[in-house]
């Protein structure tokens, strides 16, 4: 009889369908150890399942926009911020793309965006990147802006998209066909991964210029508004990075 240590590594090494296999060749087998090991595995095994179903049920618009050609999901990161760009990202995934847990990256921990935020990079067809900056934003409003950034985002994308699933807005001076989708970043694979490289290029970016202007907190806050920020802002006044249109009620 094999020792549970043996039947640990086992499970350790198993994938998902060996898993399955061993757990039926132990199931028998009376020592607490290795039934601990069969109840963990089938947990596992089910998690795997409802995430696979949580997946397909987010491919929803990508399969049924899939006889246009590629599919192309938006989203944008910072229309919030009291400083630093706003972002855009636009993602076209291939059609048996399977990326475990994407998501609103707002519903992410730091760790997972990074872990996905490099998975999607090496599965995606194409991933464009547009940013638009906090003079530009005071410029032309933030909605404005955010759309400019969609804009670059798609113009970087090769090959270009056939149409585009966008996260709750309509882009203006677009000749490519859209859809957009009240909170698509639940609702759509390609908008949740645009979510994530999004928020991922803009972190990466808000935490160099912490280096740059370390009193307002830049790598924790993102250049939110936070009770630190606000104090930062109050305390030294604010810098290059601060959209003047946003803190006008904070700081003359």
């Amino acid at each position: 009889m094999k020792t549970i240590a043996q039947i640990r590594r086992e499970f350790e090494t198993a994938g998902w369908a060996h898993a399955q296999t061993l757990c039926l060749a132990y199931a028998d087998d009376p020592r607490s150890g290795v039934q601990a090991m069969i109840k963990k595995a089938a947990h596992a095994a089910q998690s795997l399942e409802n995430e696979l179903a949580r997946l397909q049920a987010m491919r929803e618009y990508e399969e049924k926009y899939a006889h246009v050609g590629l599919i192309c999901g938006i989203d944008e990161v910072g229309r919030g911020p009291l400083a630093g760009p706003v972002f855009a990202c636009a993602v076209i995934l291939p059609p048996d793309c399977r990326i475990l847990y994407l998501n609103d990256s707002k519903q992410l921990s730091a760790a997972k965006r990074e872990e996905l935020d490099q998975e999607i990079r090496e599965t995606a067809i194409a991933v464009g990147l547009g940013s638009v900056s906090q003079e530009r934003i005071d410029e032309i409003n933030i909605l404005q802006a955010t759309y400019e950034a969609m804009r670059q985002a798609v113009r970087e994308l090769t090959p270009g998209p056939s149409l585009l699933l966008v996260d709750a807005v309509t882009i203006p001076d677009m000749e490519i066909p859209q859809v957009p989708l009240i909170k698509g970043d639940t609702r759509s694979v390609s908008i949740a991964a645009a979510s994530i490289v999004a928020k991922v290029a803009r972190d990466r970016l808000m935490e160099e210029y912490d280096h740059e202007y370390p009193q307002y907190g830049f790598a924790s806050n993102k250049g939110y508004g936070s009770a630190a920020h606000i104090k930062a802002l109050k305390e030294y006044g604010p810098c290059p990075l601060h959209r003047r249109s946003f803190i006008s009620g904070i700081v003359n």
